[in-house]
């Protein structure tokens, strides 16, 4: 978990949009599922690249989604930042196996269930050794957008995550029938309204649909809300 500068950052305004600083990539991102309607992979369709500067909602009125209207003033939307600001690896569950080890924070869910498929990856995490199952470990928890799942390399005492170029996603879950969070990916800052960093992370979900009880990171209310970006 690097503390490096990025050139991209996102700073939470108080009881407003999320203002985003640095050209970078924007995605609509879909969850497409199986057969069985488990979470599969992601289908990406690039919007052009954001300006210097652009504002993301994060009540949920705006009527220009993904981008802020100004509707937040209206509708008296509170966001104030519950989020804890303690380190991941210190609030980290570890599920250890062989040879990796599955870190979870389940407060920071964001409900995309790509970790049901395969029987469930804490039920993968004792056959690690084993190549095949180490493949689709790494995958299911590298495909969790939020972080709350980490694959983490006992020996080499480092998270396995994959080196992408820092984008910003906006979530369609056709399944549940919602709208899901903002994907920040890449290690993107986030700045507090009260100009303190979180953590710097390489998969963190932002709240969009207002009503998360962890701002600014989402906690899947979206989807017990059925929250309609579109």
């Amino acid at each position: 978990m690097s503390n490096t500068e990025h050139s991209v950052r996102v700073t939470v305004t108080r009881n407003g949009p999320y203002v985003v600083a640095g050209p970078v990539r924007l995605t609509d991102l879909t969850i497409a599922t199986d057969a069985a309607g488990v979470s599969e992979k992601w289908v990406g369709h690039d919007r052009p690249e954001s300006k210097a500067t652009i504002a993301l909602c994060r009540c949920g009125h705006s009527r220009n989604k993904p981008f802020c209207d100004g509707s937040h003033a209206g509708v008296g939307f509170d966001g104030a930042e519950t989020a804890s600001r303690t380190p991941y690896l210190e609030q980290a569950q570890a599920f250890d196996g062989p040879e990796l080890a599955l870190l979870d924070v389940e407060k920071l869910c964001a409900f995309a269930r790509f970790c049901d498929a395969n029987g469930q990856i804490w039920n993968e995490v004792a056959a690690t050794a084993d190549p095949e199952v180490r493949e689709t470990f790494i995958h299911q928890a590298q495909n969790c957008p939020s972080g709350r799942l980490v694959a983490w390399d006992t020996a080499r005492q480092a998270a396995l995550e994959p080196d992408v170029a820092p984008s910003i996603g906006f979530i369609e879950d056709p399944a549940e029938g919602c709208s899901g969070p903002i994907w920040l990916r890449g290690g993107i800052a986030v700045i507090s309204a009260d100009g303190a960093a979180y953590e710097l992370r390489q998969r963190v979900t932002l709240c969009r649909c207002g009503s998360s009880q962890n701002k600014p990171f989402c906690d899947g209310t979206h989807a017990a809300i059925k929250f309609q970006a579109k």
